[in-house]
């Protein structure tokens, strides 16, 4: 254990800790609510993970910068997995959910570095966002439709691979 590890105590670990898997949770919750692959279990456990790596490191001698960066890459993996293509490959399902999977990391890397006031900053803005960002959505394509899924893409834009 790093002496500065030993300096945090174990309160300031499991509030740290706790407050990661509970916004992972919430998060998963959402998704959960939705019929989504991902949800309270699993958004917890990334929200968890991220928090005790980032303590782990952030308090010992290693370079807590370079972990977080190879959290965001590595977690956009596991993103990726949650991401389908429709039958026709034209629409792409999930993108909303692997954006959670990331932006849970994220949730958890603040509070393994103890940022409480940016988490309390982002919380509401994330929670607006999921909560009538579909709605949203959906009356701008009422109001402004765009082009019609049945025309064939454009030459330089074909279907997704």
């Amino acid at each position: 254990m790093s002496a500065k590890l030993a300096v945090m105590d174990t309160a300031e670990i499991a509030l740290r800790l706790g407050v990661a898997a509970l916004t992972g949770a919430a998060l998963g919750l959402n998704r959960d609510l939705h019929g989504k692959p991902t949800g309270v279990r699993t958004l917890a456990l990334v929200g968890l993970a991220a928090a005790q790596i980032v303590i782990a490191v952030g308090n010992g001698e290693g370079d807590v910068s370079r972990v977080m960066q190879g959290i965001v890459t590595g977690i956009g993996f596991l993103g990726a997995g949650v991401i389908v293509r429709g039958e026709k490959g034209k629409h792409v399902h999930n993108l909303t959910t692997a954006a959670c999977v990331w932006l849970t990391a994220c949730a958890g890397m603040v509070c393994g570095v103890g940022e409480w006031r940016l988490l309390l900053v982002a919380t509401p803005i994330v929670a607006v966002i999921l909560i009538f960002g579909g709605a949203f959505e959906k009356w701008v394509h009422r109001k402004w439709p765009g082009a019609d899924d049945s025309k064939p893409p454009p030459a330089d834009r074909g279907a997704l691979p």
